[in-house]
């Protein structure tokens, strides 16, 4: 392998912390069976999903945010007083203003920090993640709190079997610092987007063009909606597209990864990644089975996941990769430091 860092900054970004978080509250395919024309066996070939997580009423995007941040701040003994700006991502905001970001540096104690939110659906974590490494990159800041929150279950409309299925609740968090001499950190990425796949995927009502009416919710305007062939044959090739555009512009082949963390939206699309990139099953980590699509927290949780099963480890260079609504895309090489 030759891996060749591009003269960037003075100062690199490292992932120092995660912390996550999902509700208590179970939804089993089982229960699934009850509520729509579905079974177990249909959900899990199709999508790989058993359960998923989900709030109880009153339960917002900006509660998991805290939790997760609380736990990945706990973790590296940094108070939230210490927290420079605070991203979160998320298409589930609280509501349409403030940001939710300003809900979570309330309800956090995070006095110090300035923010704001991200919306990139399915992408909006490695959109996030890239956003605060350049905040630390340019020297200004030295502690980045990036969210990935969503509470899917307030968008999806469970009498519809092709969404309930697949999303579930949760939040992930990471502490963003610079590297320390020897350290790498995060080491470069790919973003792009196609908007003319906006009709395939997207929540049609609440904004400025279908502001609430009787009539946008008579029409279910305020659900999400999607096209899932057309989601599932672009995720497939972009995803794929992605990850080796930018391993291929850094010197790198699947077989040099220790371990690929997609966003978790379906597990014959991440399994069709892997093998494009001549990665082994054994090296991409796994959980939709356990959480469903949680959006912009499928990729923190991952991690977790990852550290969990102790296949993280400092040094290991790691892939990200997402394909979400809009159509956005993204890919991040990066070191693991801690």
């Amino acid at each position: 392998m030759s891996l060749t860092l591009k003269p960037r900054a003075q100062v690199r970004a490292k992932i120092s912390s995660v912390g996550t978080y999902v509700p208590p509250g179970l939804l089993t395919n089982a229960d699934l069976e009850k509520m729509v024309e579905t079974n177990d066996q249909w959900i899990v070939e199709r999508t790989g999903i058993r359960e998923r997580h989900l709030v109880e009423p009153g339960v917002a995007t900006s509660d998991l945010a805290v939790e997760a941040a609380k736990c990945c701040l706990a973790k590296r003994g940094v108070d939230a007083s210490e927290v420079e700006v605070i991203i979160v991502a998320t298409v589930t905001p609280d509501m349409l203003f403030p940001a939710t970001a300003c809900l979570v540096q309330n309800k956090l104690g995070a006095k110090g920090a300035w923010g704001f939110d991200l919306s990139a659906a399915c992408s909006g974590f490695p959109y996030a993640l890239q956003v605060g490494a350049k905040l630390i990159e340019s020297g200004m800041h030295k502690k980045v709190l990036v969210i990935g929150a969503d509470v899917m279950s307030s968008i999806i409309d469970y009498t519809d079997r092709a969404t309930c299925v697949i999303f579930g609740d949760g939040a992930g968090a990471v502490l963003l610092e610079p590297c320390e001499e020897g350290e790498v950190g995060l080491i470069d990425y790919w973003h792009e987007i196609d908007g003319s796949g906006a009709v395939a995927l997207n929540m049609p009502g609440g904004g400025s063009l279908h502001p609430a009416t009787a009539e946008t919710v008579a029409k279910k305007m305020h659900y999400v909606h999607q096209d899932g062939q057309t989601v599932y044959k672009f995720a497939v090739r972009k995803m794929a597209e992605a990850a080796e555009t930018v391993l291929t512009r850094n010197g790198v082949v699947g077989s040099d990864l220790a371990c690929f963390i997609p966003h978790q939206a379906n597990k014959r699309i991440i399994l069709s990644t892997a093998e494009r990139l001549g990665m082994p099953e054994d090296c991409v980590v796994i959980n939709i089975d356990r959480f469903g699509n949680t959006t912009a927290g499928t990729i923190p949780l991952a991690m977790q996941t990852a550290l969990d099963e102790k296949r993280l480890k400092k040094g290991d260079l790691v892939l990200l990769a997402s394909v979400g609504a809009g159509f956005t895309v993204g890919a991040t090489l990066l070191r693991w430091e801690f």
